[in-house]
């Protein structure tokens, strides 16, 4: 196969791959190799288009004994980092030319640093109440065998630390029980305005504890829209507890409910709702990692508070499985809203 046929056939390849002929000039290159390597590599030695040193020593040994070589290629492109896997094989029928391809496998990376990252915030959110359960329990067994005044506060604490682990683990498995469903598009006939109703009047005595009052701007009934009523009660909660924990002690937080014919996040007939705090804010660098799971404005407070890092992340999958769209607008001093967009049919 001449070079000519193989530059013909290396166009047909969606990996990017370059040929490079014994004389060590680049013969040919397909679009997504010209993408990311340059237009006008074609005709030039590969040591000035692949400028990565591990890739050249693959190329350069191939080329001297034309057993197949693989390495990695790291590279960045619109501010992202992107990972080949890079492959140079000798082309038997090609008068000798070795054929370098190149596997963007960026996401199986970012795949697998964010179930590490997953693990690590994991096993730390569960060894701290642990560490703290038994320091108490040593202490107890100790120390304080003989102080009731002390046996009395520890096991308050440890009651406490107990919660905290039950609330993180509920909500992880919540959160693999959404993921696992995401793709599945519920087709029950839900009323979110009732939700809505019945969560503010459950959370009642919990505004009243912290001096929060809600405003209500939402219909009682008649927001009808396709979904899992467990799971979009578990929005509503999520959403207005955040509202009224971090929303600051003796504000306002607002449950907005709007009815639309032509909603623009939902590109056709839909329901949004909307949760709203005047309380502090959030900083515009935190705003778009809200959702990432166990991401924390403040990590001490939200500890403090219960938070388990999940809420958001819980809210998002379930939102995406409806259909629907998240929204987090929030200016520091100015409060946040938290908007939520699901789609319903027409004339329901």
């Amino acid at each position: 196969m001449s070079n000519e046929q193989c530059a013909d056939l290396l166009e047909a390849v969606p990996l990017a791959g370059v040929l490079i002929a014994p004389d060590e000039r680049i013969v040919a290159a397909n679009a997504p190799a010209r993408s990311l390597l340059g237009e006008g590599i074609v005709g030039r030695h590969y040591i000035t288009a692949i400028r990565h040193p591990a890739v050249l020593d693959a190329v350069d040994a191939c080329l001297s004994d034309g057993q197949t070589r693989t390495t990695r290629h790291l590279t960045s492109q619109a501010g992202r980092d992107l990972t080949y896997l890079v492959t140079a094989a000798r082309v038997k029928s090609g008068q000798g030319s070795v054929l370098v391809s190149l596997n963007d496998i960026s996401p199986l990376e970012q795949a697998g640093q964010m179930r590490r990252d997953f693990v690590a915030n994991v096993s730390h959110e569960l060894r701290t109440p642990l560490t703290a359960l038994i320091g108490f329990i040593d202490t107890l067994r100790g120390s304080a065998r003989e102080d009731p005044a002390a046996q009395v506060r520890f096991l308050d604490i440890m009651r406490s630390e107990a919660h905290r682990m039950e609330r993180l683990v509920r909500d992880l498995l919540s959160l693999s029980r959404v993921e696992g469903e995401e793709r599945v598009r519920p087709t029950a006939r839900v009323d979110i305005a009732v939700i809505l109703h019945s969560v503010l009047n459950t959370l009642a005595p919990l505004a009243a504890k912290t001096g929060v009052e809600f405003v209500r701007n939402a219909p009682t009934s008649g927001a009808i829209v396709s979904g899992d009523e467990d799971q979009l009660r578990q929005v509503v909660t999520n959403l207005v507890e955040n509202a009224v924990k971090y929303g600051g002690a003796g504000g306002t937080v607002g449950a907005d409910l709007i009815l639309s014919d032509a909603l623009p996040a939902t590109r056709g007939p839909g329901v949004e709702l909307v949760i709203w705090d005047r309380g502090p804010g959030i900083p515009e660098i935190h705003v778009p990692r809200l959702t990432e799971r166990f991401y924390r404005v403040d990590s001490h407070r939200s500890r403090e508070m219960g938070g388990t890092g999940l809420g958001l992340a819980i809210v998002k999958h379930i939102v995406t499985r409806h259909r629907g769209r998240l929204r987090i607008e929030s200016e520091v001093g100015q409060g946040s809203r938290f908007i939520v967009s699901l789609p319903r049919e027409k004339g329901v």
